[in-house]
């Protein structure tokens, strides 16, 4: 699997551990793309929920993704700092101009103070129960968890103080 070039615009597609397609963002300008790390960007991007649902993302945003973790980082940049929205997720794949995932419903909200939040527990829970997922998919995804909140701890990563904005100076080259 070889990455999207830089410059290109590709599809972010998350699923659902079922199989069923979750979101669509239509459109992300790939920043950096190797066959282990994407970053990307948008702004104010058309976005499709499973249930027909649509709206527009409302700021620039910043995507990380990288095929050995399992989470994503959005760092979206508003007026008063950069919000983090960090997906627990399966490790990304890239196939016809698209960068797909599975999205485990378990999220982290970090704020510009990098203070953050723990969401959707509970949705994590009944959709384990659901979907029954495997005890072992349990263990990668907290232990990925436990990994993410060191990132943003030691402010590495995409959590490192210049990371966004340099990114989206990037991005402001390509529009």
């Amino acid at each position: 699997m070889a990455g999207p070039g830089a410059g290109e615009k590709v599809q972010i597609k998350s699923y659902k551990h079922n199989g069923k397609l979750h979101r669509v963002w239509e459109s992300t300008t790939v920043l950096k793309g190797t066959k282990s790390e994407i970053i990307g960007a948008n702004d104010k991007t058309f976005v499709r929920e499973s249930d027909g649902r649509t709206w527009t993302t409302r700021e620039p945003a910043i995507c990380y993704f990288h095929a050995k973790y399992w989470f994503n980082v959005i760092g979206m940049l508003r007026g008063d700092g950069i919000y983090y929205y960090c997906n627990i997720s399966s490790p990304f794949i890239f196939e016809h101009q698209t960068i797909k995932y599975i999205d485990y419903d378990l999220d982290v909200k970090v704020y510009p103070d990098m203070t953050y939040d723990l969401l959707d527990e509970d949705e994590y829970d009944e959709h384990k129960k659901l979907m029954n997922y495997p005890v072992v998919l349990d263990h990668i995804l907290y232990s990925n968890m436990d990994y993410l909140l060191q990132w943003i701890r030691q402010r590495t990563g995409p959590f490192a103080p210049e990371f966004v904005d340099q990114w989206y100076e990037r991005f402001l080259t390509y529009r």
